[in-house]
C-alpha cells in the first residue's frame, strides 16, 4: 500500500496494491496497522455508502461539532472528489484537493475532520463507500455551496444534479462559527 500526503495537511492519497490474474483481482481496502503507519489516524466508527448516477454533486459538506474523517472509495463508476480545508487557522484554509476515484483505479482519499467534502459522479453510475471516524449527527451536518466563487473549484460539470440543500447552501465565508480550528 502506498500512502500519499498531498499539499493540505492530513489529506492522504491511498494507493492499495492490486494482485490480478484471470479470475479477477485481489486487494486490501482496508488495513488498521497499514492504515496507522500511513498517517490515517483511527478508529473508524461508521461505514456509509451512496450510489448516484452521472452528473449528480453531492457536497460541500462538513459536520459540527463532531467533525468527521473520512476514507471514501468508489467501489463502482468514477467521481470527481474534492476535499476542501475549513479549518479557522491552518495554513492551507480555503484551498482544496481534487482528485478521480474510481472502482478501476481503487485509490482512496482519507480527508481529516474539520475539511468539508463532495464529490461529482463522472461515469453512468458511481457506488461510492466511506468510512466516519466520528457517527453521523444530522444537526451537526452544515453545507457549503459547491461554486462558492472563493474556491475556486473547477467542477467537470456547469450543471449538476443537486439537493434542495445543495443547492441553497451558503459560501464558506457565511458559515465561519461552524468551522472548527486547526490543530497541528
Amino acid at each position: 500500500m502506498k500512502f500519499q500526503n498531498t499539499n493540505i495537511p492530513g489529506v492522504i492519497l491511498i494507493e492499495p496494491k492490486v494482485f490480478g490474474d484471470s479470475r479477477g483481482f485481489f486487494f486490501e481496502s482496508y488495513h488498521a496497522e497499514k492504515f496507522r503507519a500511513g498517517g490515517v489516524p483511527l478508529p473508524f466508527v461508521q461505514d456509509n455508502c451512496s450510489k448516484s448516477a452521472k452528473g449528480v454533486l453531492r457536497g460541500l459538506h462538513g459536520q459540527s461539532p463532531h467533525p468527521q474523517g473520512k476514507l471514501i472509495q468508489v467501489i463502482e463508476g468514477e467521481i470527481y472528489d474534492v476535499a476542501v480545508d475549513a479549518r479557522r487557522g491552518s495554513p492551507t484554509y480555503g484551498t482544496h484537493i481534487s482528485v478521480t476515484l474510481s472502482a478501476e483505479n481503487r485509490h482512496q482519499l482519507y480527508v481529516p475532520p474539520g475539511l468539508i467534502h463532495g464529490f461529482c459522479v463522472t461515469s453512468e453510475a458511481a457506488q461510492v463507500q466511506y468510512k466516519c471516524t466520528e457517527l453521523y449527527h444530522p444537526e451537526a451536518e452544515f453545507s457549503v455551496a459547491w461554486n462558492d466563487p472563493d474556491l475556486g473549484i473547477t467542477w467537470p460539470t456547469e450543471n449538476p444534479i443537486l439537493s434542495e440543500k445543495d443547492q441553497n447552501a451558503p459560501c464558506l465565508r457565511d458559515v465561519q462559527e461552524r468551522l472548527v480550528p486547526y490543530e497541528s
